[in-house]
Protein backbone atom coordinates (compact mmCIF):
# COMPACT_ATOMS: atom_id res chain seq x y z
CA UNK A 1 0.00 0.00 0.00
CA UNK A 2 1.34 3.63 -0.71
CA UNK A 3 1.79 6.48 1.37
CA UNK A 4 -1.02 8.64 0.55
CA UNK A 5 -3.51 4.96 0.71
CA UNK A 6 -2.01 4.96 3.94
CA UNK A 7 -3.11 8.34 4.67
CA UNK A 8 -6.39 8.44 3.45
CA UNK A 9 -6.98 4.76 5.35
CA UNK A 10 -5.88 6.47 8.35
CA UNK A 11 -7.65 9.79 7.73
CA UNK A 12 -11.17 7.40 7.44
CA UNK A 13 -10.54 5.47 10.36
CA UNK A 14 -9.58 8.84 12.55
CA UNK A 15 -12.65 10.45 11.36
CA UNK A 16 -14.79 7.41 12.18
CA UNK A 17 -13.59 7.44 15.59
CA UNK A 18 -14.23 10.82 16.30
CA UNK A 19 -17.99 10.78 14.54
CA UNK A 20 -18.68 7.53 16.86
CA UNK A 21 -16.92 8.85 20.04
CA UNK A 22 -14.54 6.24 20.35
CA UNK A 23 -12.06 9.57 20.26
CA UNK A 24 -14.16 11.52 22.94
CA UNK A 25 -14.97 15.43 22.55
CA UNK A 26 -11.89 17.45 24.25
CA UNK A 27 -9.96 14.20 24.18
CA UNK A 28 -6.01 15.11 23.53
CA UNK A 29 -4.64 13.48 20.19
CA UNK A 30 -1.06 12.45 21.74
CA UNK A 31 0.83 11.84 18.42
CA UNK A 32 2.81 9.08 19.70
CA UNK A 33 0.01 6.90 20.86
CA UNK A 34 -1.79 8.03 17.20
CA UNK A 35 1.30 6.58 15.54
CA UNK A 36 0.85 3.37 16.80
CA UNK A 37 -2.65 3.23 16.91
CA UNK A 38 -3.09 4.00 13.49
CA UNK A 39 0.14 3.00 11.64
CA UNK A 40 1.06 6.25 10.05
CA UNK A 41 3.87 8.79 10.79
CA UNK A 42 3.59 11.91 12.46
CA UNK A 43 4.53 14.10 9.72
CA UNK A 44 0.85 12.29 8.07
CA UNK A 45 -0.72 12.85 11.31
CA UNK A 46 -0.36 16.38 11.44
CA UNK A 47 -1.99 16.95 7.91
CA UNK A 48 -4.51 14.40 8.36
CA UNK A 49 -5.15 16.35 11.97
CA UNK A 50 -5.27 19.48 10.27
CA UNK A 51 -7.78 18.21 7.32
CA UNK A 52 -10.06 17.11 10.38
CA UNK A 53 -9.34 20.86 11.71
CA UNK A 54 -11.24 22.23 9.02
CA UNK A 55 -14.11 19.70 8.91
CA UNK A 56 -14.79 21.01 12.67
CA UNK A 57 -13.82 17.71 14.21
CA UNK A 58 -10.81 18.43 15.71
CA UNK A 59 -9.14 21.27 17.10
CA UNK A 60 -5.21 22.82 16.96
CA UNK A 61 -4.14 23.83 20.21
CA UNK A 62 -0.88 25.80 19.12
CA UNK A 63 2.15 24.02 20.70
CA UNK A 64 -0.10 21.73 23.15
CA UNK A 65 -1.15 19.90 19.46
CA UNK A 66 -4.49 18.77 18.67
CA UNK A 67 -7.43 18.06 20.52
CA UNK A 68 -10.89 16.30 19.35
CA UNK A 69 -13.47 18.99 18.95
CA UNK A 70 -15.10 20.42 22.28
CA UNK A 71 -19.56 19.61 22.04
CA UNK A 72 -22.01 22.23 23.33
CA UNK A 73 -25.44 22.41 23.21
CA UNK A 74 -25.07 25.71 20.87
CA UNK A 75 -23.24 23.88 18.68
CA UNK A 76 -25.64 20.65 18.40
CA UNK A 77 -28.70 23.41 17.70
CA UNK A 78 -26.05 25.18 14.65
CA UNK A 79 -25.91 22.45 13.34
CA UNK A 80 -29.25 20.17 13.28
CA UNK A 81 -30.40 23.89 11.63
CA UNK A 82 -28.01 23.94 9.03
CA UNK A 83 -29.00 20.03 8.32
CA UNK A 84 -32.58 21.13 8.25
CA UNK A 85 -31.68 23.80 5.77
CA UNK A 86 -29.43 21.46 3.73
CA UNK A 87 -32.03 18.24 3.72
CA UNK A 88 -35.38 20.41 3.23
CA UNK A 89 -33.55 22.00 0.17
CA UNK A 90 -31.94 18.72 -1.42
CA UNK A 91 -35.78 17.03 -0.60
CA UNK A 92 -37.64 19.20 -2.67
CA UNK A 93 -35.16 18.72 -5.43
CA UNK A 94 -34.89 15.16 -5.27
CA UNK A 95 -38.86 14.67 -4.94
CA UNK A 96 -39.10 16.65 -8.12
CA UNK A 97 -36.37 14.41 -10.02
CA UNK A 98 -36.61 10.76 -8.48
CA UNK A 99 -37.53 8.28 -10.21
CA UNK A 100 -38.84 4.90 -10.55
CA UNK A 101 -34.90 3.80 -9.65
CA UNK A 102 -34.70 6.00 -6.98
CA UNK A 103 -38.29 4.98 -5.66
CA UNK A 104 -36.79 1.62 -5.28
CA UNK A 105 -33.85 2.49 -3.19
CA UNK A 106 -35.69 4.87 -0.79
CA UNK A 107 -38.11 1.63 -0.06
CA UNK A 108 -34.55 -0.55 0.30
CA UNK A 109 -33.15 1.41 2.72
CA UNK A 110 -36.07 2.14 4.92
CA UNK A 111 -36.71 -1.75 5.03
CA UNK A 112 -33.15 -2.24 6.11
CA UNK A 113 -33.48 0.37 8.57
CA UNK A 114 -36.99 -0.60 9.81
CA UNK A 115 -36.03 -3.99 10.44
CA UNK A 116 -33.54 -2.80 12.61
CA UNK A 117 -35.31 -0.47 14.95
CA UNK A 118 -38.08 -3.50 15.61
CA UNK A 119 -35.00 -5.30 16.49
CA UNK A 120 -34.93 -2.78 18.94
CA UNK A 121 -38.08 -2.23 20.18
CA UNK A 122 -38.18 -5.58 20.72
CA UNK A 123 -35.47 -4.95 22.93
CA UNK A 124 -32.46 -6.95 21.28
CA UNK A 125 -28.93 -5.57 21.57
CA UNK A 126 -27.63 -4.10 18.42
CA UNK A 127 -24.02 -1.91 17.92
CA UNK A 128 -25.48 2.06 17.28
CA UNK A 129 -23.12 1.94 14.29
CA UNK A 130 -25.37 -0.44 12.39
CA UNK A 131 -28.66 1.59 13.55
CA UNK A 132 -26.57 4.68 12.58
CA UNK A 133 -25.64 3.37 8.91
CA UNK A 134 -28.71 2.15 7.90
CA UNK A 135 -30.48 5.64 9.32
CA UNK A 136 -27.99 7.70 7.30
CA UNK A 137 -28.65 5.44 3.90
CA UNK A 138 -32.31 5.75 4.24
CA UNK A 139 -31.64 9.90 5.04
CA UNK A 140 -29.22 10.24 1.90
CA UNK A 141 -31.82 7.76 -0.51
CA UNK A 142 -33.96 10.35 0.35
CA UNK A 143 -32.11 12.80 -0.99
CA UNK A 144 -29.81 11.74 -3.32
CA UNK A 145 -31.97 12.34 -6.43
CA UNK A 146 -31.51 15.96 -5.63
CA UNK A 147 -28.72 16.40 -8.58
CA UNK A 148 -26.03 17.92 -7.09
CA UNK A 149 -23.02 16.67 -6.11
CA UNK A 150 -21.77 19.84 -4.13
CA UNK A 151 -25.26 19.65 -1.98
CA UNK A 152 -24.88 16.24 -1.52
CA UNK A 153 -21.57 16.31 -0.10
CA UNK A 154 -22.09 19.49 1.83
CA UNK A 155 -24.99 17.50 3.38
CA UNK A 156 -22.69 14.53 4.45
CA UNK A 157 -20.28 16.98 6.00
CA UNK A 158 -22.72 18.53 7.89
CA UNK A 159 -24.90 15.25 8.83
CA UNK A 160 -21.57 13.52 10.47
CA UNK A 161 -21.34 16.24 12.48
CA UNK A 162 -24.79 15.93 13.46
CA UNK A 163 -24.13 11.89 14.40
CA UNK A 164 -21.43 12.46 16.54
CA UNK A 165 -24.01 14.56 19.50
CA UNK A 166 -26.19 11.70 18.58
CA UNK A 167 -23.15 9.29 19.12
CA UNK A 168 -22.63 10.91 23.01
CA UNK A 169 -25.71 10.61 23.97
CA UNK A 170 -26.57 7.07 22.45
CA UNK A 171 -30.62 6.93 23.37
CA UNK A 172 -33.21 5.01 20.70
CA UNK A 173 -35.96 7.25 20.70
CA UNK A 174 -38.13 4.29 19.85
CA UNK A 175 -41.18 4.42 18.11
CA UNK A 176 -41.53 7.78 17.63
CA UNK A 177 -37.96 7.73 15.72
CA UNK A 178 -39.40 4.67 13.60
CA UNK A 179 -42.74 6.43 12.89
CA UNK A 180 -40.96 9.73 11.64
CA UNK A 181 -39.11 7.26 9.32
CA UNK A 182 -42.11 5.85 7.91
CA UNK A 183 -43.67 9.03 7.21
CA UNK A 184 -40.88 10.13 5.85
CA UNK A 185 -40.95 7.02 3.39
CA UNK A 186 -45.18 7.38 2.35
CA UNK A 187 -44.07 11.29 1.94
CA UNK A 188 -41.19 10.56 -0.74
CA UNK A 189 -43.58 8.33 -2.72
CA UNK A 190 -46.31 10.48 -2.82
CA UNK A 191 -43.92 13.46 -3.31
CA UNK A 192 -45.18 15.05 -0.79
CA UNK A 193 -42.39 17.86 0.17
CA UNK A 194 -44.93 19.60 2.37
CA UNK A 195 -45.08 16.73 4.87
CA UNK A 196 -41.75 15.65 4.47
CA UNK A 197 -40.26 19.00 5.93
CA UNK A 198 -42.91 19.04 8.54
CA UNK A 199 -41.80 15.57 9.65
CA UNK A 200 -37.91 16.01 8.90
CA UNK A 201 -38.02 19.41 11.24
CA UNK A 202 -40.05 16.85 14.07
CA UNK A 203 -37.81 13.97 13.85
CA UNK A 204 -34.58 16.55 14.28
CA UNK A 205 -35.51 18.59 16.46
CA UNK A 206 -36.56 15.85 18.66
CA UNK A 207 -33.78 14.46 18.35
CA UNK A 208 -31.75 17.60 19.58
CA UNK A 209 -34.20 17.45 22.53
CA UNK A 210 -33.24 14.06 23.51
CA UNK A 211 -29.82 14.91 23.61
CA UNK A 212 -29.81 18.39 26.09
CA UNK A 213 -32.43 16.27 28.06
CA UNK A 214 -29.91 13.52 28.51
CA UNK A 215 -27.17 15.46 30.38
CA UNK A 216 -24.63 13.40 28.01
CA UNK A 217 -23.16 16.96 26.47
CA UNK A 218 -22.42 18.36 30.45
CA UNK A 219 -20.13 15.02 30.36
CA UNK A 220 -17.65 16.96 28.25
CA UNK A 221 -17.51 20.28 29.98
CA UNK A 222 -13.57 21.09 30.22
CA UNK A 223 -12.54 17.24 29.97
CA UNK A 224 -9.66 16.65 28.19
CA UNK A 225 -8.47 13.10 28.47
CA UNK A 226 -5.55 11.61 27.58
CA UNK A 227 -6.44 8.23 27.66
CA UNK A 228 -6.47 5.85 24.86
CA UNK A 229 -10.11 5.65 22.76
CA UNK A 230 -12.28 2.63 23.59
CA UNK A 231 -12.47 -0.67 21.80
CA UNK A 232 -15.76 -0.75 21.19
CA UNK A 233 -18.73 1.65 19.33
CA UNK A 234 -21.37 2.55 21.95
CA UNK A 235 -24.44 0.66 22.85
CA UNK A 236 -27.49 2.62 22.62
CA UNK A 237 -29.59 3.32 25.28
CA UNK A 238 -33.34 2.72 25.67
CA UNK A 239 -35.84 5.76 25.94
CA UNK A 240 -36.93 6.36 29.13
CA UNK A 241 -39.86 5.26 29.40
CA UNK A 242 -38.40 1.74 28.43
CA UNK A 243 -35.55 2.32 31.08
CA UNK A 244 -38.11 2.40 34.35
CA UNK A 245 -38.91 -0.71 35.05
CA UNK A 246 -37.48 -2.87 32.71
CA UNK A 247 -33.82 -4.67 32.23
CA UNK A 248 -33.96 -4.69 28.31
CA UNK A 249 -31.12 -3.58 26.75
CA UNK A 250 -32.52 -1.01 23.85
CA UNK A 251 -30.75 1.54 21.30
CA UNK A 252 -30.63 4.65 19.68
CA UNK A 253 -31.67 7.80 17.93
CA UNK A 254 -33.33 9.87 14.76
Amino acid sequence: MDGSSVGETAYRRIRTDIIFGRLAPGQRLALDWMRETYGTSISTLRELLSRLSSEELVRAEGLKGFEVAPVSAAELREVAALRLLLENHALEQSFAAGGLDWEGTVVAAHHKLSAVEQTLLAGSNAEAEQWKRYDWEFHHALVSACGSRALLQTHAAIYDRYLRYQMVAVVFRGAVAADEHRKLLEAALARDVTAARAVLKQHVEGCVDQVLESGALENFRARTPDSPATSRAPKARPPKNQRAGSRQKTHEPA
